[in-house]
């Protein structure tokens, strides 16, 4: 059975992300939630479940019941997961499975993390998954390998690949400019981004995402209850999730330069989806851009790019607000911030007001847009989580 059309979303709701020394996590919850309620038109007493994407709760146990204490619900389930930067999208897609299984009618998929107050870097620092095989390595430097090999496996010298993964960061720079909810305001030049202080090779300072305070909320019913709630309902095409090893670049002949997770994980939205050329049937997307190399992967790893040629279609604008697929439109995580549970409900906030023709600055809303797509990428990295959803059924 497939649950294409037959789930939709009534509401989303999107705090300001940023350095949020102003409130804590119950207020961040409250401020996305809230604004959810008010878009679907539904209340607190409308809520019969509630999935929570949160990596870092303050202390075990009790990530679900802060969620639940901030906004006076009792007597329901919360289910709380910390898939790493896939935590907002697990809790997108498990409510989304809750209603197709008929269990529950109206829920809510709520992403929140609070990291600028606690000194406590997003992913950690100098420490991975394995005190064996990850002593000392960092997210950066484990991200800026995919960029060492990419440049040498398709022939770019590194001043080249440099500057290409540069006009990443110029756009989404650019896009955050407009994003009157992002952390950063600050459009910036390819100078500038070559002139950076270097954090890994080839990765510098305006290469990575900044780590941010920030919650995104959705509210989640089948398509007939939704449009009795609205007239612009926004339906669930398909969504991919999928998982490899906890090491993956670990494995002998491991290429650094495509990802089984994220050519799974597209791969099983675009079936769900019915999509077969995603690079012309996707109008806007929101890709996992911790890093502009990995912006740049993905890219290819989704077909929206042939294998090699990603540089290709970056000289070319394809991926700018006005180009044949934009990519980023909000800044992405690069200037909209990076609150790791919250991302994926945030990236389809974004897509959900595009569907709807609704973002909060015209500037960036795309033209002619009917189907987006949404998408984190987690862990090692092993985990990923692709959404696709559209304004009309069909």
């Amino acid at each position: 059975m497939s649950i294409k059309d037959q789930i939709a979303i009534a509401g989303m709701g999107c705090s300001k992300f940023g350095e949020r020394w102003d409130c804590g996590v119950s207020d961040l919850v409250v401020e996305s939630a809230y604004e959810a309620y008010e878009d679907a038109g539904v209340g607190p007493k409308d809520i019969q479940a509630v999935f929570v994407g949160q990596c870092y709760a303050p202390v075990g146990g009790l990530a679900g019941a802060q969620v639940i204490d901030a906004l006076k619900l009792k007597n329901i389930p919360v289910i709380r997961n910390e898939n790493w930067c896939c935590a907002g999208h697990v809790a997108l897609i498990s409510a989304i499975m809750a209603v197709a299984s008929g269990a529950y009618d109206v829920v809510m998929a709520i992403g929140v993390e609070k990291l600028k107050d606690t000194g406590f870097p997003g992913l950690g620092a100098g420490r991975g998954m394995s005190p064996v095989y990850e002593a000392r390595r960092t997210a950066p430097g484990s991200f800026a390998l995919i960029g060492t090999r990419y440049f040498e496996q398709y022939g770019l010298s590194p001043e080249e690949g440099k500057e290409a993964i540069a006009k990443i960061a110029v756009k989404n720079h650019r896009n955050g400019m407009l994003s009157p909810k992002a952390h950063f305001h600050k459009e910036i030049t390819i100078e500038e981004v070559l002139k950076a202080p270097m954090i890994a090779s080839p990765l510098g300072l305006y290469d990575c995402c900044g780590n941010s305070d920030g919650s995104a909320c959705a509210i989640i019913t089948r398509t007939d209850t939704a449009k009795k709630l609205r007239q612009d309902p926004i339906y669930v095409k398909g969504f991919g999730m999928s998982m490899d090893s906890v090491l993956p670049h670990t494995r002998p002949g491991f290429s650094w330069t495509s990802f089984d997770a994220l050519k799974t994980s597209s791969s099983k939205a675009y079936e769900m989806a019915g999509i077969k050329n995603p690079r012309t049937e996707i109008d806007v997307a929101e890709v996992h851009d911790c890093f502009t190399i990995t912006e740049m992967l993905i890219y290819e790893d989704f077909g929206f790019s042939a294998r090699g040629k990603a540089k290709e279609d970056i000289d070319a604008g394809f991926f700018e607000l006005n180009g044949g697929l934009p990519v980023n439109v909000d800044g992405g995580l690069k200037c909209f911030g990076h609150p790791v549970g919250a991302s994926g409900l945030r990236m389809t906030y974004e897509i959900y007001k595009q569907l709807q023709y609704k973002v909060d600055n015209p500037k960036r809303q795309v033209k002619d847009v009917s189907r987006g797509l949404s998408h984190t990428f987690g862990g090692g990295p092993q985990l990923s989580c692709v959404f696709i959803a559209g304004n009309e059924p069909g």
